[in-house]
This record gives C-alpha cells, structure tokens and sequence, in this order.
C-alpha cells in the first residue's frame, strides 16, 4: 500500500513545490526512517542525563517546545485553508505526541533505556501485526518481537512496575502516532502539520513542565541540552518520518521500528555506559534481518484513511 499525499494540499499552491522533496523513493524513505531512529534514541539518552536537574517533565517541555519553536520559524505553516476535518487530524496528532513524550520519559526515569524502548515498542510491534495482509510479513513481525523479547531479555527482570506502566501507555501513543502521522501528511503540505502540532504538544506539556521544573528551566546548561534534545528527539525524526510515511506503508513503518530498541541499547552503550551481551547482539541481528526483510517484501492492501 501506500501513504503518500495526493498532489495537491490544503494549501495548494505550495503542493507542487512540497511533493517534489517530501515524495522520496522507497530505498530514501527506508534511509530516512533509520536516521529518524539513530537520533531518537541517542536524542533520548542525552536526555536522561539532565534528569536530575530538570526531571523528566521538565526536558519534554524542553524537547517539546525547542522543536516547536525550530518548525515554526523554519517551516511557517499557514493557519488558514484548512478545514474542520485537517484541525481534527493534526489535534489528535498533537496530543499523541506530548503523551508519547512525556509517557515515554516517565519510564525511562525508572529504567534502562534499552528495556524502555523494548517494552514502549510493543505498540508499534502490534500495530504491525494488525496491519499486515500477508504470510510473509506475519513472519517478518515474528522474527522482529523474537528479536525485541531477546534484547531485553537481560534487563526487564526487577524493573519498576509503574515504569513499566509509562511504557506501555508510551507504546499505545506511539502506535497512535504512525496512524496519525501518515494522515497529517495526506492533508498538509510540507511539514505543515508536523510543526502545527508540535505546537499543540507543547503548549499541553508546557505546565506541567513549569510546575515540576520551575526555574531549573532557566539554567543556561539545561537550555543548551534541552535544544540539543529537542533536535535530535523531535526536529529530525520527526521530519525524517513524516516526510518517509509518504513513501512507505504504516505496515512496512512499524516494522521498520523494530530497530528501535537495537539504537536504545546502542546509545545505552555510547551515553549511559551500558553494554551489550553476546545474547544481545544476537537480538540486535534478528531485528536487522526482520527490518530489512519487511522493506523488501511487497506492499500490502492500502488501509484507508
């Protein structure tokens, strides 16, 4: 199947100029989402890294509001044109993404970020199943969870039950944002909708941020990480996704994810001083073969808007 946007947008004079980059090739979109993943997860351990100044609700405000702030001056998304129906999809598209965010740090202010990630991607990993139409992509998702079950195999034994918990409801969300991203991509140009709802993602984490961080906000330190956070977590995967959904099936993208937990456990090892064990390592190949097999498989049947 495919997500990709019809030609023109809401905004249709800037639709051709949109399609001629935001359209990549299947190997381009495949590039771009592993990309999305690399800075995501190393996004995400520098961020544990100024928990203990500014907590994990203070760094998503940080997160959420440096990338928002980034895409509006970058992007300048018009806020006319748009009908009842594109409000709707780019809201719900805000609200998955400061609840995956903030769900997803609660976690992993609880426990590894390999195990985190691990126990988030079960959301991903179920939507992938839900959608796939065909034998061969039921064994690549097999292969995929086999892979996922053995990376934290080492780590989810005596983890906090309420961590646990946040991943989980992370994991619901992030499902929540697959969908809700490839639709956002179909009605607005560009990344239009992603900036529109970054916007919205920060201004809903912006209090609770305040009220647990107060002025730890403030400190030039946390400010310069936050920044590089918000880059690396939400400025550039989320382009890089967004932009890749136009190319790729929500099937073939969700299976795709599977790599996030290898890339936790990577920048585990490089920024959190975790290591990998032989059984690991393994894990991480069986996720690599699974990636690569569902993005060469054929398409399956569309799902519909």
């Amino acid at each position: 199947m495919s997500t990709s946007p019809p030609a023109t947008g809401s905004a249709g004079t800037r639709a051709p100029a949109a399609s001629r980059w935001s359209a990549p090739g299947r190997g381009g979109a495949v590039g771009m989402v592993l990309g999305g993943i690399l800075s995501v997860q190393f996004g995400g351990a520098l961020a544990a890294t100024m928990f203990d100044r500014a907590g994990p609700a203070g760094m998503v405000t940080l997160r959420l509001g440096g990338a928002a702030l980034v895409l509006l001056l970058l992007v300048r998304p018009r806020w006319r044109g748009h009908s009842r129906a594109d409000w709707a999809v780019v809201g719900a598209f805000g609200v998955s993404l400061a609840a995956m965010n903030a769900l997803f740090y609660e976690a992993l202010a609880r426990m590894p970020i390999g195990a985190a990630v691990t126990v988030e991607f079960l959301g991903p990993l179920g939507l992938a199943a839900v959608l796939s139409r065909r034998l061969r992509h039921v064994g690549w998702v097999l292969m995929a969870a086999t892979g996922v079950l053995l990376l934290g195999y080492g780590s989810l034994t005596g983890l906090d039950p309420v961590g646990v918990a946040f991943a989980l409801g992370a994991g619901v969300c992030w499902a929540g944002y697959i969908l809700l991203s490839a639709r956002t991509g179909r009605r607005f140009p560009g990344l239009d909708g992603l900036a529109l709802a970054s916007a919205l993602a920060a201004v809903l984490v912006l209090p609770i941020g305040l009220a647990s961080a107060g002025p730890a906000l403030a400190a030039p330190d946390v400010l310069l990480v936050g920044l590089a956070v918000a880059l690396l977590s939400s400025v550039v995967p989320y382009a890089l996704e967004l932009t890749a959904l136009r190319a790729l099936a929500s099937r073939v993208f969700g299976v795709l994810m599977s790599l996030e937990p290898a890339a936790a456990a990577l920048a585990g090892l490089l920024v959190l001083g975790q290591l990998l064990t032989p059984l690991q390592l393994l894990a991480v190949a069986l996720v690599v073969v699974a990636s690569i097999g569902a993005a060469r498989s054929p398409a399956a049947a569309a799902v519909g808007p």
